[in-house]
């Protein structure tokens, strides 16, 4: 579908309305959500992963990255060592709150309707990408995810598939994260000097390791004139030992792509 442009008036309702939806689940809604925090880790690794923190982006100024580390720094230290006990979900934006001036955070990169902008709190997509990517990687289940409408950025240097990712906007654009197990898990982030990096941690060992994988990936052009990219996420389960158990479905993912899919040679 081509994408809807809307006037100011109306997305300033729409962000009303909705964030007003969200505080009303937080206060009297049904979910027990996860609000306990330790420092002492969990003694398992069911899953770690890192990504870097400055990368070099077409037409996008590096002051936005460097404010944007100050971001996730702020945001990494309202969830380490979060402990998600059976029964409880995890709200991204419960916990971290809403980015303000008066908080620390600072204007940093953000992406709207497909273009790069800066806006206060920026850059915690980044966040929210690592904590949707590790969880699919443990038998914690996202009970709520939004995916990136649009494709802003070439396939250079990809590792993970298209759309692995969860995009967050304050506070109803949000992660939910639900421990439906029998056994306690800790999340626990962390900025170094080049990575942000993340791990899930348990009470208990691990007994299946997970691999993503996309299944009937396509590009294809839109009757309005732009292009369109889909594709289907699936987990292969194995156990320990390697030996493949099932495979599951996990979502489906459809961008808009704000550049041409067929790149000029050199």
């Amino acid at each position: 579908m081509k994408p809807i442009t809307r006037g100011k008036w109306r997305l300033a309702a729409g962000i009303c309305y909705f964030r007003l939806k969200r505080y009303g689940e937080w206060l009297w809604g049904r979910k027990k959500f996860a609000s306990e925090r330790e420092k002492q880790l969990l003694p398992h690794v069911h899953f770690g992963h890192q990504t870097i923190l400055l990368r070099k982006l077409k037409d996008v100024e590096m002051w936005m990255q460097h404010n944007k580390v100050t971001n996730l720094r702020l945001a990494t230290k309202q969830l380490d060592g979060l402990i998600i006990h059976p029964g409880e979900t995890m709200s991204y934006w419960r916990l971290i709150g809403k980015p303000t001036r008066s908080k620390g955070y600072v204007e940093g990169m953000l992406l709207s309707r497909g273009r790069v902008t800066a806006a206060v709190g920026g850059g915690l997509c980044q966040l929210s990408n690592l904590l949707y990517w590790m969880t699919l990687h443990t038998p914690l289940t996202v009970t709520e995810r939004h995916r990136h409408g649009y494709d802003v950025f070439p396939d250079a240097n990809r590792t993970q598939p298209f759309g692995s990712g969860a995009t967050c906007f304050y506070n109803y654009l949000d992660l939910q994260i639900t421990n439906q197990t029998k056994q306690s898990f800790q999340l626990h982030v962390c900025l170094t000097d080049t990575h942000l990096v993340g791990e899930w941690r348990s009470d208990m060992p691990r007994t299946r390791t997970y691999e993503i994988i996309e299944k009937e990936h396509e590009i294809a052009p839109s009757i309005w004139g732009g292009y369109e990219r889909t594709n289907q996420l699936y987990r292969n389960v194995f156990a320990l030992d390697g030996e493949w158990l099932y495979d599951e479905w996990i979502t489906q993912n459809r961008a808009t792509m704000m550049y041409e899919p067929l790149l000029p040679k050199g």
